[in-house]
């Protein structure tokens, strides 16, 4: 008798914890669905997308897959004059520059063909952005340069189809 009512004891307290685990599991399924509402909406306002795209991956660099890339190779390697150090010394900055381009954008089917025309004034934009600049902030920040070039690049175009600005073959005095 008392292994029958310890059954039906146990039975019971069974029970009510799968009607307590599915109340709680509801409530708490209900609450999750609110949150996500909430962000959702959150994010409209902002006019954030939730969703990866080719736009940026998060640190400001535009993510562009790689059939959808091309590489425009400044025709000879430049040799810059940077800003003079305070001691008045003349420091150059040599290297090999490379564009990186968006064949998807719209900028890229408007001037592509005329890039290597326009080759001058890019030339033009990165010898003053270095010319602004001594060696030692070109040393400590090229990736901060290499923005600076992009953005102003984008302004020239008046079009983002130039997304990356890249070094090699680098030499400096």
């Amino acid at each position: 008798m008392k292994k029958n009512l310890l059954s039906v004891i146990i039975l019971a307290l069974l029970i009510v914890n799968i009607i307590l685990t599915s109340i709680m599991m509801f409530s708490v399924m209900n609450t999750s669905k609110k949150t996500a509402s909430l962000v959702n909406d959150i994010a409209s306002v902002l006019d954030l997308e939730l969703e990866a795209s080719n736009a940026d991956n998060g640190d400001g660099e535009i993510v562009v897959a790689m059939e959808d890339m091309a590489v425009h190779d400044i025709s000879e390697q430049l040799t810059i004059p940077c800003k003079k150090d305070e001691d008045g010394t003349d420091h150059y900055f040599i290297t090999n520059v490379s564009l990186s381009l968006n064949t998807k954008d719209d900028g890229y089917k408007k001037y592509s063909e005329t890039l290597s025309e326009k080759e001058s004034l890019i030339k033009s934009e990165i010898y003053e952005v270095f010319s602004n600049h001594t060696l030692d902030e070109v040393l400590a920040d090229t990736d901060g340069i290499k923005a600076e070039i992009l953005d102003r690049i984008q302004k020239l175009f008046d079009s983002e189809f130039v997304y990356k600005v890249s070094f090699s073959n680098t030499l400096y005095q």
